[in-house]
């Protein structure tokens, strides 16, 4: 997913001050990143977390998420609809 003006636009957070944009973009993908991540390592042996740890490549982190962690999708998606709904929530609150 990609968090930019358009998402903010979907998100009713176009008239959020320009000075904050950028800085509420970055913070919304490092938390998802965190708490995306947090999800997916329950339940994974701590030789599963090492493994994760080592990879690098793209194709090979989502090969592995798909042996490793089939319901990943599902994580990320549900993740990301809990960002969307605490976000529409405080609307009022980011705006200003």
């Amino acid at each position: 997913m990609q968090f930019d003006e358009k998402f903010l636009q979907e998100m009713g957070l176009s008239s959020m001050p320009e000075s904050k944009k950028q800085e509420f973009l970055k913070y919304i993908q490092e938390e998802l990143e965190v708490r995306i991540g947090e999800r997916i390592s329950k339940g994974l042996t701590d030789e599963q977390l090492k493994e994760f740890d080592s990879l690098t490549e793209a194709k090979d982190i989502a090969d592995w998420l798909e042996k490793n962690r089939p319901d990943y999708r599902e994580i990320v998606d549900r993740t990301i609809a809990e960002m969307k709904q605490a976000i529409a929530k405080n609307r009022d609150k980011l705006i200003s």
